[in-house]
């Protein structure tokens, strides 16, 4: 019994997105009206075969009598002072009063069916998404940064169903909720809120937590479940940079410095800032993509590719374009370039950030 609480309790706190209801308000007045839709229907039939009913009262039943007699009916309470006597008013019990009263009692009681459904349709749901679940991003933080990071990773092409959110914050699940994203509510400190994220089947993870010291936990937890995934992340201080490396982030964005380099570069030159600015907001003018050396490319200079590229990345090395030992480029490189933003039907770059 223990272990079936505790399954449920992990349940409630993975949120998938909601698809649209009706709200409250509304759900209750429909409700509302089918059950008046079907006492009135039952009234009409009692009346209009009224002279197949006896009241013990004064054997006549009357518009009020048939409106009395519909009312206990359907609620099953059955007094027994007013019954159907002939042929056709028992026919009419069978066919069409039995009917509606089961119809009735479905409407009365169809709160507590529909959280049932809805909490067996949700086990359903969450069981299906964890076994379909491969190579995901996990992002941990959904605050300015770990947003940041979506939009970028969104623009790139990935879906939004191979983004699990993991945030200590039920607003902050919520939104990702409305949003469309998979959300995870808990401590990512914790290793049983990461495996609830799938996160030792993902492909990589971005940590975007509001302190440093929380982030190199997490990345020491997450490094722990999944040793193959990539993992990013950011922290406020640099001097905590070679800390998050050593706890095993492949790499480290140091936020403070980042804005303030920005920010230095824009004073200097306006226009340097806002390049800067464009090629790392993905998706819009130019891009800065990494990529995998096609075969028309192998043999060939660095100048001689179709895109602009920036650096070369050989093995663990990273050469500058100008260095003698980026040329000639091999299949196994992959190169850093600034490619222009190739729009789809939908508004979102064609090409991937990775691969």
């Amino acid at each position: 019994m223990a272990r079936h609480a505790d399954e449920h309790l992990v349940t409630s706190r993975i949120r998938l997105p909601r698809r649209i209801v009706d709200r409250p308000l509304r759900q209750v007045g429909k409700r509302l009206v089918m059950a008046m839709l079907v006492l009135a229907s039952t009234v009409f039939i009692v009346y209009v075969d009224n002279s197949g009913y006896h009241d013990n009262s004064d054997t006549h039943v009357d518009f009020l009598d048939a409106v009395y007699y519909a009312t206990v009916t359907l609620s099953t309470t059955g007094y027994g002072d007013i019954v159907p006597y002939s042929d056709s008013a028992r026919l009419m019990n069978v066919l069409l009063v039995t009917p509606l009263r089961v119809l009735f009692l479905i409407i009365l009681v169809g709160t507590t069916l529909e959280v049932l459904t809805e909490r067996t349709r949700e086990e359903w749901r969450l069981k299906r998404w964890r076994a379909q679940l491969r190579e995901h991003t996990v992002i941990v933080g959904f605050g300015t940064k770990g947003r940041s990071a979506m939009q970028t990773l969104a623009a790139t092409g990935l879906k939004k169903e191979q983004i699990v959110i993991v945030d200590p914050s039920a607003k902050v699940i919520e939104a990702a909720n409305a949003e469309g994203f998979v959300g995870v509510l808990g401590d990512a400190t914790r290793s049983d809120v990461l495996l609830r994220a799938e996160l030792q089947k993902a492909r990589q993870i971005v940590i975007a937590t509001q302190r440093d010291d929380t982030a190199v936990l997490v990345t020491l937890t997450a490094r722990q479940l999944n040793r193959g995934a990539k993992i990013v992340a950011a922290v406020r201080e640099e001097e905590n940079a070679p800390l998050l490396r050593q706890s095993g982030a492949d790499a480290v964005i140091t936020s403070a410095s980042a804005a303030g380099r920005l920010l230095g570069l824009s004073v200097l030159s306006p226009t340097a800032g806002t390049v800067m600015e464009d090629l790392i907001h993905q998706g819009s003018g130019l891009d800065l993509i990494e990529r995998p050396v096609i075969k028309a490319e192998v043999g060939r200079s660095v100048r001689e590719t179709d895109d602009l590229v920036v650096s070369v990345l050989r093995g663990h090395r990273l050469l500058g374009y100008d260095d003698p030992a980026a040329s000639p480029l091999q299949l196994t490189d992959r190169l850093i370039a600034i490619v222009r933003a190739a729009p789809t039907d939908e508004g979102a770059p064609a090409r991937m950030t990775s691969g």
